[in-house]
């Protein structure tokens, strides 16, 4: 008999496929494994403190003995397994999310995270966007928790859009963001941010979360034969919209909110399409005052926010090899009409 050469190859691929998904099932659920042991070995060593310091270096000792192969059962990582069952002890909130990441992310939260919601809250992120250890050591460092925090961020969405978009765009939002990658200047000015964050664009990204992808800066709009240039554009592929963002040097001014609005009208008359949801505008100023910036958005029609930014220092170096290179950045996949809206736009 025959073979169909073409219903071959899709054949191999489907087999591929399904190793591969197996494989990863496999890594995942030994990690799973290993997580859930630790816990439970965390739990006995906690049961019997009462039996003093050396009860957990004998255990280490008497481990080696039994399984002499065996690694990850030192008196530090025995402490670590400790602290890990007295910080989680509910075993479902370990396997919902603490299970899904490495030994070494959990070490991590344990060390550099005290408050128990932000712990799960980074572990979900993790689990969400991939992060390696550095990374995540990295967004704890930087207080991505607690910039997220409804509570910090001033911005119209509730009133500009739906329910479901409204909460993934606070989602998406950040106060304050940091660019600890741009050298600090007493006399900076918009066009030298914003030249910076193009050149670090993979931190950029790195730095406004998961779902942008990176279309322009001083992006050119002819609207009814003026030159307009937006200082960023980005489309989120979560949101399914274009994102515009200015950047401001000083206070947020309410005038700033008034042109911003216009950019965004330009952008949903000239690039928005019919599969796409209203575009979203956010303000970026060195300082703001919370109430003139709830005032100025108060009437606004179209979704906007307001959020300082922070320029500190330098990405550390061993976060280099975590990010994606440009041309990975460029590989990213879009929806083809945002595709041929990006090329050539840049100035």
């Amino acid at each position: 008999m025959l073979i169909n050469q073409s219903e071959y190859l899709q054949t191999i691929s489907s087999i591929k496929h399904e190793i591969k998904n197996a494989q990863y099932r496999a890594v995942l659920g030994a990690n799973r494994e290993l997580i859930l042991l630790y816990w439970r070995i965390g739990q006995v060593i906690n049961a019997h403190k009462t039996w003093g310091s050396r009860f957990i270096e004998n255990l280490a000792a008497d481990i080696k003995l039994e399984f002499p192969e065996a690694t990850g059962y030192s008196v530090r990582n025995l402490k670590y397994m400790a602290k890990f069952a007295s910080m989680f002890s509910d075993p479902e909130i370990v396997q919902a999310a603490l299970a899904q990441i490495s030994w070494y992310h959990n070490m991590a939260l344990m060390d550099k995270v005290k408050d128990l919601d932000a712990c799960l809250w980074y572990a979900e992120r993790c689990v969400e966007n991939g992060w390696s250890r550095n990374v995540l050591v990295h967004q704890i460092e930087s207080g991505l928790y607690e910039r997220q925090s409804l509570s910090r961020k001033v911005n119209n969405f509730p009133a500009a859009l739906p329910p479901e978009q409204s909460e993934l765009a606070q989602q998406m939002m950040k106060d304050p963001y940091i660019f600890d990658f741009i050298p600090f200047r007493e006399d900076v000015v918009e066009r030298d941010i914003e030249r910076a964050l193009v050149s670090e664009v993979s931190k950029l990204l790195l730095e406004l979360g998961t779902g942008f992808a990176f279309l322009g800066n001083q992006y050119h709009l002819n609207v009814g034969g003026d030159d307009f240039y937006l200082d960023l554009l980005f489309y989120h592929l979560k949101l399914r919209s274009y994102v515009v963002i200015e950047l401001k040097t000083g206070e947020f001014k309410p005038e700033y909110a008034g042109q911003l609005n216009f950019y965004l009208s330009a952008v949903d008359g000239l690039l928005k399409t019919e599969d796409d949801n209203p575009s979203i505008g956010l303000l970026l100023c060195k300082t703001k005052n919370n109430l003139v910036a709830e005032y100025s958005l108060k009437d606004i029609s179209k979704p906007m926010g307001v959020s300082e930014y922070r320029v500190t220092g330098v990405l550390p170096e061993e976060l280099r090899n975590q990010l994606p290179s440009i041309e990975d950045l460029q590989t990213r996949i879009l929806p083809p009409h945002i595709r041929g809206a990006s090329e050539g736009d840049d100035e």
